[in-house]
């Protein structure tokens, strides 16, 4: 019977001795395996010693979020870290730096937008190679449907301010916008002098556009232009209570003056600026020059987004010679 039992334990012990050595953590076998899926990252490996004493030299700093004494309320921007174990990777097969294959991620700044107290925006940060159109609408609807056609040619989208009354009497073309793609914003119900308005009636002429939108489209927006771009603080403040941004413009087409087409472009390309947000509206000059303003534009090098796409911290994507256009995700 003895014998027996120790049989048995013999049996067990090696039955559990064999499958531990393929399945225990620990085991040299399993440690083995490891070492040869993926690469030993150290500071002893030369190549990844180089890639991380060369690392700060291609870092960018984040930039917080700041209130500016002239652009007032400045968004953040992602800084950029050499991300070097995917670097290395990169760089395993020839076993040399090579910048090209250098891999960045993203790094959020500390302060963000959100951060700030209730304060206009008139700009993008101005490290960011990015423009946006802000297009207000209160009128001119024989002048939309081919600004919407240029901007649909060369696949873009932008942010269009809505005046709640036309938004009333326009519900198709608000759908027309919104299923093209483009950002919608509150412009106001009825196009007053928002800084002459008591707190009742500022807070009727936003609430009641947001109605409208979201009566006809289902969207909520977070922005708002005033009209004119008139406001006050009570202006601000009551448009972030209902969860929208103020937004100002830094260069103006001043279309409704209805200026020469040619010379409106030239005047605007020559103040676009990383970070600009470009005010006009559905008239004759824009319609007819906005395809020329999105040539020049793309031609210094910006994008064009929505002003969800400028105010946000997401670097632009640009393709250089150190691949710092790609990135492995952010680190907030």
């Amino acid at each position: 019977m003895k014998n027996k039992i120790v049989h048995l334990f013999t049996f067990g012990f090696i039955v559990f001795f064999s499958i531990s050595a393929v399945q225990n953590p620990f085991s040299m076998k399993y440690i083995e395996t490891l070492k040869q899926d993926k690469p030993v990252f150290n500071e002893h490996n030369s190549l990844y010693k180089e890639i991380m004493d060369k690392a700060d030299s291609y870092n960018e700093p984040a930039i917080d979020a700041r209130v500016d004494k002239v652009w007032k309320a400045v968004p953040g921007y992602n800084g950029l870290e050499v991300d070097v174990e995917a670097s290395y990777e990169k760089m395993e097969k020839t076993n040399e730096f090579d910048e090209d294959r250098l891999v960045f991620k993203e790094m959020a700044p500390t302060v963000h937008l959100d951060d700030l107290p209730p304060t206009a925006i008139y700009r993008g940060n101005e490290e960011k190679p990015m423009v946006t159109f802000l297009i207000n609408v209160a009128w001119g609807n024989e002048y939309l449907p081919n600004m919407l056609k240029t901007l649909k040619k060369h696949g873009l989208h932008t942010t269009f301010f809505l005046d709640g009354s036309w938004v009333k009497d326009n519900p198709n073309l608000t759908t027309m916008l919104v299923e093209e793609g483009h950002e919608i914003g509150n412009h106001a119900y009825s196009h007053p002098d928002m800084n002459t308005l008591t707190k009742e009636r500022i807070d009727e002429e936003l609430t009641r556009t947001n109605a409208a939108i979201k009566a006809a489209v289902e969207i909520t927006p977070k922005w708002f232009a005033p009209p004119s771009g008139s406001y006050n603080q009570s202006v601000v403040d009551r448009a972030s209570e209902l969860g929208m941004k103020t937004i100002m413009w830094s260069v103006d087409t001043v279309d409704w003056r209805k200026p020469d087409t040619s010379s409106m472009v030239e005047r605007v390309l020559s103040k676009v600026h990383p970070g600009a947000m470009i005010l006009m509206h559905p008239t004759a000059p824009s319609s007819e020059g906005l395809e020329q303003m999105i040539i020049g534009i793309k031609e210094k090098g910006y994008k064009i987004g929505t002003v969800s796409d400028l105010l946000s911290e997401d670097r632009v994507t640009v393709t250089t010679g150190n691949n710092r256009g790609t990135t492995s995700g952010t680190e907030n």
